[in-house]
């Protein structure tokens, strides 16, 4: 075979054949994706924590109603539904209120933690850690100081503040003093009637709330920001199904949060509770017809002790 032509021109060629990697797919992208999309939430989360309440209410508007923002005439035929501006469009006042009730309340939720650290940190005023009840709603802050059945902040049957409770307005009025809400003080009795003659639960819900006033003006508490006073007697009680216990006697401070419109703040919340003349009870009216007995306005010493109210 050595001679054989044939074989003197065949030519062995080794081909080596390349191995690429394995396709690993686009999971890498999603994840990716998932990334982008959790950085931009972020950010948007953070920008809208640090806007102002104008910004977010403008934010809220919009995508309740895009079109409140576009200007001028599109591609599309049609008429503008806002005014072609650059700056941004003044916030309708229902957002206003919105965002300025809401930074209202939580200012209030702030100071109404004050003073229930500082109840919670004075060993004095221990007895009035269950006592003193503390909320805040969109018309306002309510401190409710709740009796017991051997009176807690008034002698029995009177308008004189016990030592503890001169104490304890103290340090409310330090706080509530701060504040630029206006103040109204409410005082409320149980449905048992008052039995000294000339004088009645309405004059003594009056004259405890009157006391309370003096004694916040007393420390520091300015008389601008105390606008109203309210003697109710037991027209709204705290419970209605126990009309005689102790617990409904009380007295509220209702730091109000200003807004526009008609609805203001009314006994033991909104203004749909009736009757309104038990929400106005005149005090000066209630001690002419009774002329013998001395308004707190004058003396917190009242001793009328017939029966608990």
């Amino acid at each position: 075979m050595k001679n054989d032509p044939s074989s003197e021109n065949i030519r062995i060629i080794f081909k080596k054949k390349a191995h690429r990697g394995e396709h690993h797919g686009g999971a890498w992208k999603v994840a990716y994706a998932d990334f982008v999309t959790a950085m931009m939430a972020l950010f948007l989360v953070l920008w809208i924590i640090g806007a102002s309440a104008q910004v977010k209410g403008a934010v809220s508007l919009y995508f309740s109603n895009p079109d409140f923002f576009k200007g001028g005439a599109g591609i599309l035929s049609g008429s503008s539904k806002a005014p072609p501006s650059k700056e941004m469009l003044p916030l309708p006042d229902i957002f206003q209120n919105t965002y300025m009730v809401r930074a209202q309340m939580d200012k209030l939720q702030e100071e109404g933690k004050k003073i229930e650290d500082i109840i919670a940190s004075q060993p004095d005023l221990n007895v009035f850690k269950d006592k003193v009840k503390i909320t805040v709603t969109e018309e306002g802050m309510k401190i409710e100081l709740i009796e017991n059945s051997e009176g807690l902040f008034f002698n029995v049957g009177s308008s004189e503040v016990k030592s503890e409770a001169m104490v304890l307005l103290k340090y409310i009025a330090s706080v509530i003093s701060k504040l630029q809400n206006q103040i109204i003080i409410e005082g409320h009795t149980d449905a048992s009637p008052y039995d000294g003659e000339g004088y009645s639960n309405w004059e003594l819900s009056s004259d405890r709330a009157n006391a309370a006033r003096r004694l916040l003006e007393d420390n520091g508490v300015p008389d601008t920001q105390i606008t109203e006073i309210r003697g109710l007697a037991a027209k709204f009680l705290k419970h209605k199904d126990k009309p005689f216990d102790f617990t409904n006697r009380r007295v509220n401070i209702l730091l109000v949060i200003p807004k526009s419109g008609p609805k203001q703040m009314t006994p033991e919340g909104p203004s749909s509770h009736e009757p309104q003349a038990a929400a106005q009870v005149p005090l000066q009216a209630k001690s002419n017809q009774h002329k013998g007995v001395k308004s707190a306005v004058d003396s917190c010493s009242m001793t009328k002790s017939q029966r608990p109210t």
